[in-house]
């Protein structure tokens, strides 16, 4: 407290992952570690899905531009927070947690904007697939991603802004990174009522996007049921066992981070809940694309296999 001075602190003082001494150094090691798996997987699938033309397809499109925020979602914290670790200190620059909040908030938003699109394309490929082609054309896959990122700066340049530019009267962030909704607490006025918007507009973010992926999953499983072929069912469930897989995942840590009474949560939960989205989840969405999905493992063998032989 003592760098603060009434309107804008230096420092942003946040809370530790866990208060116990005895789980810094292991937990520093634990983040570490899922942190390196996370930028091995995602920069993976950028690579794969750039120069092998067999995975030059909407779907695989949509998974490199998911592996993109993925990567952009981990690394606006964790490296800060790893680094913190080592220094043995839970500090952040006033001007460093503005963009962490900024960038948080783009990639995270972009997220959940990017699955509907995935469950559309799927939904597309299962129920349209003459038209597939023609309905997901490159334009239609740009706009169904741009729209998200566009859709994703207006909300980040928003509340990183209504908050930046607001009165501090603390420098004590109950989150270990720039949540916007905990730095809403920390102003002198009218924070409670930015908090409110946050609130509002994530319940709505995630709501309407996840009933979005529903109704595509309803109209996918009612085509899978007039199809006439067990085979053919088998391999439409297989298909998309990976992208709701994702879903499941990503939305029920989202439920239960922001959909639940606030009232209802404890400071430990929300930590919890927070590793999962922010950094489990980016780490597990390569690994559920490529273990299960034979087009993957094939371009690795076909993009590594050749560098391998000219390298012996």
């Amino acid at each position: 407290m003592g760098r603060y001075n009434h309107t804008v602190p230096t420092e942003v003082i946040l809370s530790a992952v866990s208060s116990l001494p005895e789980l810094q150094v292991p937990l520093f090691w634990i983040f570490l570690i899922v942190y390196v798996c996370t930028l091995v997987g995602n920069l993976g699938m950028i690579i794969l899905t750039k120069p092998d033309a067999h995975l030059h397809t909407p779907m695989y499109f949509f998974i490199r531009h998911l592996a993109y925020m993925d990567l952009g979602d981990a690394t606006a914290i964790y490296p800060k927070m790893l680094l913190n670790f080592a220094m043995g200190q839970n500090t952040i620059s006033y001007y460093a947690c503005a963009i962490q909040m900024a960038l948080f908030i783009l990639f995270i938003v972009s997220e959940l904007f990017i699955l509907p699109a995935m469950a559309y394309d799927r939904y597309v490929a299962i129920c349209n697939p003459l038209l597939y082609n023609v309905i997901m054309s490159q334009t239609c896959c740009h706009v169904l991603v741009g729209v998200p990122y566009l859709y994703s700066t207006f909300q980040a340049l928003l509340f990183t802004s209504k908050i930046f530019t607001s009165s501090f009267c603390s420098s004590l962030l109950s989150h270990f990174y720039c949540d916007n909704v905990s730095a809403s607490f920390m102003l002198c006025s009218n924070g409670q009522e930015i908090a409110s918007l946050i609130n509002h507009l994530a319940i709505f973010n995630v709501t309407s996007t996840l009933l979005l992926v529903l109704l595509s999953y309803l109209l996918i499983l009612l085509a899978v049921y007039r199809m006439h072929s067990a085979e053919g069912r088998k391999k439409a469930f297989s298909t998309r066992a990976s992208h709701l897989t994702v879903v499941v995942v990503f939305f029920g840590t989202l439920f239960f981070m922001y959909v639940q009474p606030r009232s209802a949560q404890s400071s430990e939960i929300n930590m919890l809940s927070s590793v999962l989205y922010t950094l489990v989840v980016p780490m597990l969405n390569p690994l559920i694309y490529s273990f299960r999905n034979k087009e993957v493992k094939n371009a690795f063998y076909r993009v590594f296999g050749k560098k391998c032989k000219v390298c012996v």
